[in-house]
């Protein structure tokens, strides 16, 4: 997946004057995942609460 630079700027130009690389990285890797995660959405790759109840339970039971 790749980001316009301008999302780059954009991104740099909201953080603090001191910011400390792992904030910068964490933050860009913030926006991929949201990125991914919509267009999940917008592509209908979706599960139902229902679902994830229904597949988690499954972790507590033994």
């Amino acid at each position: 997946m790749t980001i316009a630079k301008q999302q780059v700027l954009d991104l740099i130009k909201d953080l603090p004057e001191e910011v400390d690389i792992d904030e910068v990285m964490y933050r860009l890797y913030l926006r991929q995942k949201l990125e991914a995660a919509e267009k999940d959405v917008r592509e209908g790759r979706l599960i139902s609460q229902e679902e994830v109840i229904k597949e988690t339970s499954k972790w507590f039971t033994r």
